[in-house]
């Protein structure tokens, strides 16, 4: 039944990448309260492949266009599938007994997505898997926003002189110059360090502190992503 369904799809796709006529949820990852279990092991992810450009969709227009998302999971009931706006935050949600499913989303914009496979109140959810949908006459993207990777959103440290900034990029490209990195104790941080180009920056901090920080990734054509602001506070 997949390779029936795959030969279908396929059979329609054309060049381009748009916003699914699902309502965009501007939610949590799982607003359901559903329990996971086997988190990141019971789906395999398939399509759209991870940090790749995807250039195959169906109705193409300047600004849009559908995206068949393919994953490979046994014995689910029902599949949840997330699909994140990378740029807006806007979330897509869609459920489906299928494996394959045709999702509008817009072009030139990077995406995030996960599937939940559900079978009764227990699931097991993907990893998950970031993509750049291909636009119109673009020649070069920009990076996807850097990952945090610690310290965690909202983390409470132990009482410290310093603290490790840990962050991961990627770019279709391949082409990251250097990281930005802003830091500090007001919600707006200040610039730290410029050009970094590991993946890691120490900074100096305090107890009985809350300090923000993000991260701009830069590409060689001047392209840039933000993480968006994260908070830590040291006891």
């Amino acid at each position: 039944m997949k390779q029936f369904l795959n030969s279908l799809c396929l059979a329609f796709l054309v060049f381009g990448c748009s916003n699914s006529p699902v309502d965009v949820i501007p939610g949590a990852e799982n607003p359901d309260n559903i329990e996971i279990e086997g988190t990141e092991g019971g789906v395999n992810l398939f399509f759209p492949q991870e940090n790749a450009l995807c250039n195959l969709g169906t109705d193409v227009t300047p600004t849009e266009s559908t995206v068949y998302f393919e994953w490979e999971s046994n014995g689910s009931n029902t599949y949840k599938i997330t699909i994140e706006n990378l740029f807006t935050g806007n979330i897509i949600q869609q459920e489906t007994a299928n494996d394959i499913i045709p999702v509008r989303i817009d072009r030139a914009t990077p995406f995030k997505w996960y599937v939940e496979s559900v079978k009764g109140s227990k699931s097991d959810r993907s990893p998950t898997w970031q993509f750049y949908n291909a636009g119109p006459g673009v020649q070069s993207y920009a990076p996807f926003p850097a990952v945090i990777v610690a310290p965690n959103m909202a983390e409470t440290l132990s009482t410290r002189n310093s603290v490790t900034l840990q962050w991961t990029g990627s770019d279709v490209d391949n082409d990251i110059v250097g990281y930005d990195v802003y830091f500090g104790t007001q919600p707006i941080p200040n610039i730290f360090a410029s050009g970094i180009i590991n993946n890691q920056a120490s900074v100096s901090v305090a107890s009985g502190n809350i300090y923000y920080w993000r991260i701009i990734t830069k590409d060689v054509l001047g392209n840039t992503s933000e993480s968006g602001t994260f908070q830590f506070k040291v006891q």
